[in-house]
């Protein structure tokens, strides 16, 4: 009972955010939320490790602000007591120049009280830096410069 409880509590959670209420999505997690991403942060500043609700504020904020639309698809989520597991496909449209970015992310959410008290994002980042940046990163780094 508790499985699907969460299980509803996430997708709800991901409906409010990337419909872009970050107050919305804030009210569903604990006041010590933890997110935790293995991201480059030097290429991508807002992500990494962040703690309590202002530094998630900060973060989803800069999010919003440089796409002018996200959603995300989650062919699979998995609950198991206080934990649930998502396998997002997210699309991300460029504020700057309207280019659609997508990218996989698998998130886990620990729950605390109903509440997210944690979320964990594995995410494909070295796909994701390319469509970001528009560059071929594997060129460069076998040392193939494009014509």
């Amino acid at each position: 009972m508790t499985e699907d409880l969460h299980r509803q509590r996430v997708l709800n959670f991901l409906d409010i955010f990337y419909s872009g209420d970050v107050e919305g999505a804030l009210s569903r997690c604990t006041d010590d939320i933890e997110f935790i991403a293995n991201a480059p942060v030097d290429l991508l500043p807002h992500m990494g490790h962040r703690q309590g609700k202002d530094a998630m504020r900060q973060m989803w904020t800069t999010v919003h602000s440089r796409y002018s639309e996200m959603r995300c698809d989650v062919p699979i989520l998995v609950a198991e007591g206080d934990r649930v597991a998502a396998n997002l496909r997210v699309f991300f449209r460029k504020r700057s120049n309207g280019r659609m970015v997508q990218f996989d992310i698998a998130a886990f959410y620990s729950f605390r009280d109903g509440r997210i008290a944690q979320i964990r994002e594995v995410i494909d980042t070295f796909d994701m830096v390319e469509q970001v940046l528009e560059r071929d990163i594997s060129a460069v780094l076998k040392g193939d410069r494009p014509e």
